[in-house]
Parts: structure tokens; C-alpha cells; sequence
């Protein structure tokens, strides 16, 4: 099992932008002291819920400062972006972080970005698989050219192609069957939604292995990657209690909102191909502390939690994305103590 950090760069009150970054900046050092495999950072833009519009510049700054860690864009947006600059920016990231990136994707679902951006959020998908194909065909191919719905180019060779052959690895936010299904036809693992449960991640993975091998796909080296909310303690008790300090931090109106819902401006309902979302976002996404601790959070004491991984491993995932409280505003050595204590009492077992 793989280990990885998922990074939000959240702006809490009180916080300007430049603590943010040094904050988070000091973690991903750390993460690789530790041992952890990788570090994610995630694109937002024209929130404080996530401030790092360009993830390829800051996990560029990250790549001169670290050596071993891979980097994970957790995730590019790719309908809000020129899929050509995308190709670029990563395939030098590629080659300054000398071959360590790992390219994650997805459609995005703010009604603000897609809104501020000029565009229609119901063409999300389109636009998505129209970018990608853009992308994969520039680092593979010479004198790529393409004539689509969204987008053109002329014939180009992409300079510097990716360092990684044929590209980074490739991983589509996937969770609901039909989205499994239809790149899991394709090869592309899915990185697996931290909002669903274990259940709904579980039955995603056996969609993928399936749907991958009947395409001739797949095999024991492919990583799919599942985002959880994590965190060990020393007992179940202090775990518990923590879990109830934790969500009195969470201010949850700034995540669910009506800005970051996927809203069809045009008729102020849920945006074509984004039913999926809908509890989530309009009914306030609230669950109980009962629910979090059952089904959605890896959370407990240490054999709690490694036998939580363990049923994610038996699922068929091979990399856990451990996001260790990107929306609550911890103190940088109580965050510190949090990574250290799970890279000393969890991650050995899986070693």
C-alpha cells in the first residue's frame, strides 16, 4: 500500500494566503521525511476553499525542495484550462521533478469557477474527455493535430515531452459506476471520492477491475487511489473525542454552499450530469459524527485503522490519499504530531 497526503491549502480566518502556502509548504518537507510516498495539491479558484489556482507552478517550487516524494495534482480541472498549456506545464513538471509527477483529473463541479471562467458547467464532461484526449495525444504522438467540439490546434511537438514514457500516470476522479465504467474501458484508474463511503468506493473499485480486464486492461501494477478523511490516536476513546473537536472546527457552510454546488446558472438547478451531487451540496452536506466513524473516515486507534487499509487493499485499491484535516484549522505541530504518529504506528504494517 502506497501512502500519500491530500492538500487543500485552505485559507482559515485570520490566515493571509502567504501563511497558507509557508504552512503547508513546511508539511510536504516533512511528509518526505517521514516517508510518506506522495504529496497532492488541489486546484480552486476565487475561494478560500483552496488557494492554489496553478497546481504545476506550486508543485514545480515543491519538486526544487524535495527529492523522493511524487508530486499528485489533486486534482486539474481540466474543462477550465487550454488543454495544450496543460500538456506543457505538466510535462515539464515532469522533467524538473525528474519523473516524479502523478497526473490526477476531473471535470470540476463549482458553479463559481465554471461561472467566473465563462463557461457552461453542463458541458463539464465533454470538454473533459475532449481535453484529455488532447493531452495523451501531445505526449505521445509527433505533429499531433486536433479538430474538436472545444477545441483546435495545428500540428505540434510538444517540447519537452514528459519524462515519464509514455506519460505521468494518469488518474480521472471517478466514484459513481457509469464514470468507473467508462475510463476504466479506457486504463485510467480512478481516484476515488473522500465523500463517498466505504461501501460506494468499494463497489467502484470492483467496477474497475472488472470493466479494465474485460478491456484487456489492468493488472497488479495499476494504482487506484482512494481519498479518506484520516487520523490515529493512541486509543479509540481519545480518537472519538478528537473526531467531536474536529468537527467543531469544521466550518461547513464555507465548503457546502451554493457557490461551490453545481448549479445550472440558466436554471438554478442541479447542472446536467451532476445528479450525483445534489444531497451533497444543496440539503448542507451534514452527516453525523456515527456515520463519519462507520462510513466515511479511516479514524481510530492504530489496529482500528490498519484494518481499515486492509479492507480498502482488499477492495483494490493500492494507494491511500490520507487527508489529514485540509479544512480545519490545526496548529503546524499538532498537524506534525498527527503525520508523525500514523508514519510510526500504521504505515510500518504496510511496509
Amino acid at each position: 500500500m502506497k501512502f500519500s497526503t491530500f492538500n487543500l491549502f485552505h485559507q482559515f480566518d485570520g490566515m493571509s494566503v502567504r501563511e497558507v502556502y509557508d504552512y503547508n509548504l513546511e508539511l510536504a518537507s516533512y511528509t518526505e521525511e517521514l516517508g510518506f510516498d506522495g504529496f497532492w495539491v488541489a486546484e480552486h479558484h476565487f475561494r478560500p476553499y483552496g488557494t492554489i489556482p496553478c497546481t504545476p507552478a506550486l508543485l514545480s517550487y515543491i519538486a526544487a525542495r524535495t527529492e523522493r516524494l511524487r508530486l499528485g495534482t489533486g486534482i486539474v480541472v481540466l474543462p477550465l484550462h487550454n488543454p495544450v498549456h496543460i500538456a506543457e506545464q505538466i510535462a515539464q513538471l515532469d522533467v524538473l521533478s525528474d519523473g516524479r509527477v502523478d497526473f490526477g483529473i476531473g471535470r470540476g463541479y463549482q458553479s463559481v469557477e465554471f461561472e467566473s471562467f465563462g463557461l457552461n458547467l453542463a458541458e463539464a464532461r465533454d470538454r473533459f474527455n475532449e481535453a484529455l484526449e488532447v493531452i495523451q495525444g501531445l505526449w505521445t504522438q509527433d505533429n499531433f493535430q486536433h479538430t474538436g467540439t472545444y477545441y483546435r490546434t495545428g500540428a505540434i511537438n510538444l517540447v519537452p515531452k514528459p519524462l515519464q514514457k509514455p506519460h505521468p500516470p494518469v488518474y480521472v476522479a471517478a466514484v459513481s459506476p457509469e464514470t468507473v465504467e467508462l475510463y476504466a474501458a479506457r486504463g485510467l484508474p480512478i481516484l476515488a471520492d473522500p465523500a463517498a463511503t466505504f461501501k460506494k468506493v468499494g463497489r467502484a473499485a470492483e467496477a474497475w477491475h472488472a470493466s479494465a480486464a474485460e478491456a484487456g486492461h489492468g493488472g497488479s501494477d495499476t494504482d487506484l487511489v482512494v481519498t479518506r478523511a484520516v487520523y490515529a490516536a493512541p486509543t479509540i476513546e481519545q480518537a472519538r473525542a478528537d473526531q467531536e473537536r474536529f468537527e467543531r472546527l469544521f466550518n461547513r457552510e464555507r465548503i457546502f454552499n451554493q457557490q461551490s454546488a453545481p448549479i445550472d446558472s440558466s436554471t438554478g438547478e442541479i447542472a446536467k450530469g451532476f445528479e450525483y451531487w445534489q444531497d451533497r451540496y444543496l440539503k448542507g452536506g451534514s452527516v453525523d459524527s456515527d456515520f463519519r466513524w462507520e462510513q466515511l473516515e479511516v479514524i481510530g486507534d492504530p489496529e482500528r485503522v490498519i484494518g481499515q487499509i486492509r479492507t480498502l487493499q482488499e477492495f483494490g485499491y493500492s494507494q491511500l490519499m490520507c487527508d489529514f484535516g485540509s479544512t480545519r484549522p490545526l496548529p503546524l505541530d499538532e498537524m506534525k504530531q498527527t503525520l508523525r504518529f500514523f508514519a510510526q504506528e500504521v504505515i510500518p504494517a504496510f511496509r
